[in-house]
C-alpha cells in the first residue's frame, strides 16, 4: 500500500497506511467478514455444517436453531421461538442487523405458505426479466426448447454478444434457484455466449416466452415423503457436430426438487451405456454430498438411509453390478469403482425407472409439451395460482 496522492506526510514518505477497517471493494473484505462472523457464531455455541460452511447449527436437548448465511443475508429457522429470538438478540449485539420478521423473500426467492406446504417461486424475477428484455409483447410458448432447431457454432460475426450474455446470466440465476425446467435450454444456449448468431438468438428468446406462459410456477414442498431420492439420465451425442453427451440429475425431498443439474459431459462416451454410466457417477457424487448435509441437520432422522437413484438404462445398472473388466470398459474403471463403493457403503442404491417416468429426462434434451408437464408435476413444479 502507498500513501494516497496529496496526503503524503512530510518526512514520512516511505511509511505505508495501516488498514484499520475493511471497506467494500477491497479484496480482503469477504475473508475478514467471514472470519468475524465465523468466530462470533462459534463463541456462542454454534457448530458449522461439515458440508456447507455457511450453515450454522445450535442444538439443545429438545430444541435447535439453524442459521443460513449468504454474504450478508441470513435465514434463521428453528424448533423454538425463544431460541430463535435469543439468536437474533445475539446477532444484534455483534452486528448492525435489520430484522425482517417472518421470511417472505430471500435472495430474490419468494416464500409462500399454503395449506399444502411451502412454495418457492420467483414470479417477480420472471416479470423483471420480461420487462428488461422487452419480452412482454412476444407471444408465449409452451416449451422452452424448439425441437426442430439444431444449433451449431457461429463462424461469422457475433450478433449482439453483450446483450446475449446478459440474457443468459439472468436466466442462469432463475435456473439455479427455482426453475429446473429451463436448465437444459440455458445450459445448451450458454455454450454460444462468446459468438451468438441469429439462430442462437431465436432459441434464447424462446425461453422468456416460455417463462411468460409459466410465470406463476413454483416448487411445492410438503412433509411427505420425507426421504431423499434422485433421478439421472443422459443423452448420447445429441449433436452431429459435437462428440460429447449431455447428462442431468434431479433430487427431491418432500415431493419437491431440491437439487438439479444439466451439463455437457467432460469426456467422450463411446456408447449410450457409457453416457448413462457417467451421468450415474455424477448423480452419486451429488447424492453423497446431500446425504452428508442432511446428517448434520438436527431435525433429520438418523441414520439417513441410502439415497435411491432411479436410472432408465438397464445396461448401466448391470454395469455397476458387475465386477468384470475387459478392454471395452477399463477406461471407466474409476467411475465404476466410485459407484460400487457408494453402494457398498450404503450411501446410494440404484433402481430402474421407465424413461417416460424419469424426472431427469427434461434436463438432457428437449421433449414434447405433454411429457414435459407430466415430469414437472413429479418435481412439484406447477402453477401457484
Amino acid at each position: 500500500m502507498e500513501q494516497p496522492e496529496g496526503y503524503v506526510a512530510p518526512g514520512q514518505e516511505r511509511k505505508v497506511c495501516k488498514l484499520v477497517k475493511s471497506l467494500y471493494g477491497l479484496k480482503q473484505v469477504p475473508k475478514q467478514w467471514h472470519e468475524k462472523f465465523d468466530s462470533t457464531m462459534k463463541s456462542n455455541g454454534f457448530k458449522i455444517n461439515k458440508c456447507d460452511k455457511c450453515v450454522y447449527i445450535k442444538g439443545t436437548t429438545n430444541d435447535y436453531v439453524i442459521v443460513c448465511l449468504y454474504v450478508d443475508a441470513m435465514l434463521i429457522m428453528g424448533s423454538s421461538h425463544d431460541l430463535i429470538m435469543n439468536t437474533k438478540n445475539m446477532l444484534k449485539k455483534n452486528f448492525d442487523m435489520k430484522d425482517m420478521r417472518l421470511s417472505d423473500v430471500i435472495l430474490g426467492i419468494k416464500i409462500s405458505r399454503t395449506s399444502d406446504g411451502i412454495v418457492l417461486s420467483q414470479t417477480h424475477y420472471v416479470d423483471s426479466i420480461l420487462r428488461r428484455f422487452n419480452a412482454f409483447d412476444s407471444p408465449p410458448t409452451k416449451t422452452p426448447a424448439d425441437l426442430s432447431l439444431h444449433l451449431t457454432k457461429n463462424r461469422g460475426e457475433p450478433v449482439s454478444q453483450l446483450e446475449y450474455a446478459r440474457v443468459i446470466g439472468s436466466l442462469m440465476y432463475l435456473t439455479n434457484c427455482t426453475r429446473p425446467d429451463i436448465a437444459y435450454s440455458v445450459s445448451k444456449l450458454s455454450r454460444f455466449t462468446s459468438n451468438p448468431s441469429t439462430d442462437h438468438w431465436k432459441a434464447v428468446t424462446r425461453v422468456p416466452r416460455y417463462l411468460k406462459y409459466t410465470m406463476n410456477y413454483g416448487i411445492l414442498y410438503t412433509r411427505y415423503p420425507a426421504v431423499l431420492e434422485g433421478y439421472c439420465d443422459a443423452k448420447w451425442i445429441s449433436d452431429t457436430k459435437d462428440s460429447k453427451s449431455t447428462s442431468g440429475f434431479v433430487f427431491t425431498i418432500g415431493g419437491g426438487a431440491v437439487s438439479w443439474k444439466s451439463s455437457k459431459q467432460t469426456c467422450i462416451a463411446r456408447s449410450t451405456m457409457e453416457s448413462d454410466f457417467i451421468a450415474l457417477d455424477k448423480a452419486g457424487e451429488e447424492a453423497e454430498w446431500l446425504r452428508n448435509f442432511l446428517e448434520d441437520i438436527p431435525c433429520w432422522n438418523k441414520l439417513v438411509p441410502a439415497v435411491m437413484i432411479h436410472c432408465d438404462s438397464q445396461s448401466a445398472i448391470r454395469r455397476e453390478q458387475s465386477n468384470m473388466y475387459n478392454g471395452k470398459s477399463r477406461h471407466i474403471r474409476r467411475r465404476h469403482n466410485t459407484i460400487r463403493q457408494l453402494i457398498s457403503n450404503g450411501v446410494i442404491s440404484v433402481d430402474y425407472v421407465k424413461s417416460k417416468e424419469n424426472l431427469a429426462d427434461p434436463l438432457t434434451k428437449g421433449i414434447n409439451r405433454d411429457q414435459l408437464y407430466k415430469l414437472l408435476r413429479g418435481m412439484s413444479l406447477k402453477s401457484t395460482t
